[in-house]
């Protein structure tokens, strides 16, 4: 749920040059991956609920913030799902140029989604047993990559780009290929001993994904692979470049594997969402059907792959965006909560506790959200309009909340 390997990482490198790409992989985790995995595992660990995310927030701050996290969590997740679609038909494209545009692109990518709706049909161990299947085969060719480029001799240094592009080149993709931390809370009750196993996941997965990102990026270097020439899917060009063709193929296979992946895990988080909110009367209750044979939230899985289908087309870039703005949103209110309540709640048990007392929880929040700011400040000038777009999604949450309350007063029967 927080990475499918190094793909999407192409456009950091063709933005940053790899000596920024290299700093950018390293300093983002502990500003924004960390701090997060930390807050996720105190409150997944203290309330572990179907819903994740939105329990605590309503929890800490009402039953109107708990709708508005939800709101943006699953919007956000629209186009963030839409991304996964994207990079399997670039992948695919390598294969069979004649799918890689137009309608062929957006049949295929509607065609994957539909496989990952029918997964999920299956029940979530169904789930979690192919994600990790998909996790060896994609990471598979990136081990080799390294390993083959180790024993080779260095190539010349690739040349800087014409001008030092700064550290925050790109941030929004490192963030997008870091974020997620939170996704796996909302199968919380469905995970033995999560006060132990959430927290011990957390730390460990952090270290690892640095070093999926690191390592092929250090091998691209290695081996003189011109910064100027990534585009999505030019990890196949490396991998060729390193060990011959049979390798990029096996990139070819590991990015569409990637991409299915990370989808068909994702989808099993965010349709939880749609579940919680049905069950507390945000949303009508037939979200919250549930197959009798595997407990699959069929409705809440049919309804959020439609939508998944609305934005394919819009762009890797552009998806991006979007996603990691309205994400920093949500994740701003799960700081809150998780601040609110170590106030409200001193007594709740807590098998995991972020260190550092009140203020620890409080300074765990600080990074990520400079992080953010940051990352839209450096895209407001040639942003600016998916920027203003996505705050109007935001704005969206608030009148829709008051409309449904609105609504259910008028209905209600007069005493």
């Amino acid at each position: 749920m927080v990475s499918g390997g190094p793909y999407g990482l192409e456009e950091l490198i063709a933005r940053a040059g790899y000596e920024n790409t290299l700093w950018v992989l390293v300093i983002t985790p502990l500003v924004w991956s960390l701090p997060t995995a930390l807050m996720v595992g105190e409150l997944s660990a203290a309330l572990p609920a179907v819903g994740g995310y939105y329990v605590w927030v309503r929890r800490a701050l009402g039953p109107f913030w708990g709708f508005l996290e939800a709101w943006l969590s699953l919007v956000a997740s629209i186009f963030d799902m839409a991304i996964y679609p994207t990079i399997f038909v670039h992948y695919l494209g390598h294969l069979f140029p004649s799918v890689a545009n137009g309608w062929p692109a957006i049949l295929v990518g509607t065609s994957m989604i539909a496989l990952c709706a029918v997964w999920n049909l299956s029940g979530t161990r169904s789930v979690g047993g192919g994600s990790l299947l998909v996790g060896l085969v994609l990471l598979a060719p990136f081990a080799c990559m390294v390993l083959i480029a180790g024993i080779q001799p260095a190539a010349p240094a690739p040349p800087a780009p014409s001008s030092d592009p700064g550290l925050l080149a790109g941030i929004t993709i490192a963030m997008w290929n870091y974020m997620g931390w939170d996704n796996a809370s909302t199968v919380a009750a469905e995970v033995k001993r999560p006060e132990r196993n959430y927290p011990l996941a957390m730390i460990i997965t952090v270290a690892l994904v640095t070093l999926s990102y690191v390592l092929p990026v250090w091998a691209a270097r290695h081996v003189g692979l011109d910064p100027k020439d990534w585009v999505t899917g030019a990890w196949v060009n490396a991998a060729s470049l390193i060990a011959g063709n049979w390798l990029g193929t096996a990139v070819v296979i590991g990015g569409m594997g990637s991409a299915l992946g990370a989808f068909n895990s994702l989808l099993l988080s965010y349709s939880q969402v749609p579940v919680a909110l049905a069950e507390d009367g945000l949303l009508p209750r037939i979200f919250g059907q549930r197959s009798e044979r595997t407990g699959a939230p069929w409705v809440a899985v049919l309804a959020c792959s439609l939508s998944y289908c609305l934005c394919l087309g819009l762009g890797f870039g552009r998806l991006v965006l979007f996603d990691v703005l309205l994400y920093g949103l949500s994740l701003l209110l799960e700081f809150i909560a998780l601040v609110v309540l170590r106030i409200r709640e001193p007594s709740l048990p807590r098998a995991f506790r972020v260190p550092g007392g009140l203020l620890g929880a409080v300074t765990v929040g600080v990074l990520p959200m400079a992080l953010l700011v940051a990352a839209m400040l450096s895209a407001t000038g040639s942003q600016s309009g998916p920027l203003a777009a996505g705050l109007g999604l935001a704005y969206l949450g608030p009148l829709i909340y008051w409309a449904r309350q609105r609504s259910q007063k008028a209905t209600a029967p007069r005493t």
